[in-house]
């Protein structure tokens, strides 16, 4: 992805001023218990393993990342880490399940492409997302990076599940990552068999479509989860103000040990959820995108 720069207090302003696309009512939370929380570690780990260069992935070496997830068998690699973000396809016994993990970026250069205002929003591909309605739009960054490995993460993942005799699917992403897990989860679900249950679980993940986006894959993806990590800004942006919106199913660590599952879709209706906690960029941390995801952080700098 091309990054560039703008204001961080200019957005910040218009995000505050500019009208947003629908009426925001308060949704409810719950506590997330602490054995649900826990329950989390493996995709954190396979979602911070996506950062770990593929070499290391191949042999599942990749230090604390792949000990955790012992068994773990990745059968494809692929991307550079730059003209392609790394990413991975293998198959998880202990849950008979055929993984798929994406690589983020550098958090500092994602909020200078997301607050640059130059991207657009472009129509799905129709090749990859068929008979998907003209009005559903992605952020054109993120669909262009989608696009790049989608094809070679659907084959794998349908050889897979043929060897395997496997009928579930996980897709984890972090940051940038994340943003291409969501679309993957979108992708895979109207590709695979209607049979195969599939799961996504993402971190920090930016807006990544527009309304019609959100209400399409709501309806398609049953079992998504974006986690968000306290005071982290990237959540909240692209803007709503610019036509963005997120999905259901936002869990968000409030504080170490502690979490809520906000219902609904993207608004500030909650003081506990995102949109609420950073109610603008100046109010967030780059350093919560990072982690700790309870004790496990995520990024090119915790690859070992």
């Amino acid at each position: 992805m091309r990054f560039h720069t703008i204001s961080l207090l200019a957005l910040a302003a218009a995000s505050t001023t500019m009208a947003l696309p629908r009426p925001r009512t308060k949704r409810a939370t719950t506590a997330v218990s602490a054995s649900d929380l826990a329950g989390f570690a493996p995709f954190t780990q396979f979602a911070r393993a996506a950062y770990c260069d593929s070499d290391k992935i191949e042999g599942w070496k990749c230090g604390e990342a792949c000990d955790a997830i012992p068994g773990f068998e990745p059968t494809l690699t692929g991307g550079d880490g730059n003209a392609v973000q790394l990413f991975f396809v293998g198959y998880w016994p202990d849950q008979n399940s055929v993984v798929i993990s994406h690589e983020g970026t550098d958090p500092t250069a994602l909020m200078s492409d997301l607050t640059d205002l130059k991207f657009t929003q472009e129509n799905l591909d129709s090749t990859l997302f068929p008979d998907v309605s003209t009005d559903v739009k992605a952020h054109n960054g993120f669909a262009d990076e989608h696009a790049k490995t989608a094809a070679a993460v659907l084959a794998e993942t349908t050889r897979l599940l043929s060897d395997k005799n496997a009928n579930q699917v996980i897709v984890i992403g972090h940051s940038l990552g994340g943003a291409i897990a969501e679309l993957d989860s979108l992708y895979l679900t109207l590709n695979l068999p209607a049979d195969v249950h599939v799961k996504g679980v993402t971190y920090g993940t930016p807006r990544v479509g527009n309304q019609a986006f959100v209400d399409l894959f709501d309806s398609k993806v049953a079992d998504f989860t974006r986690v968000n990590n306290e005071h982290d800004m990237v959540p909240i942006v692209p803007g709503r103000f610019l036509g963005f919106s997120h999905p259901k199913g936002e869990v968000h660590i409030t504080s170490p040990g502690n979490a809520v599952a906000c219902s609904g879709d993207d608004n500030d209706g909650d003081a506990e959820c995102t949109d609420k906690t950073v109610s603008n960029i100046l109010k967030g941390s780059v350093l919560d995108h990072l982690g700790p995801y309870e004790g496990i952080h995520i990024g090119s700098i915790f690859c070992n």
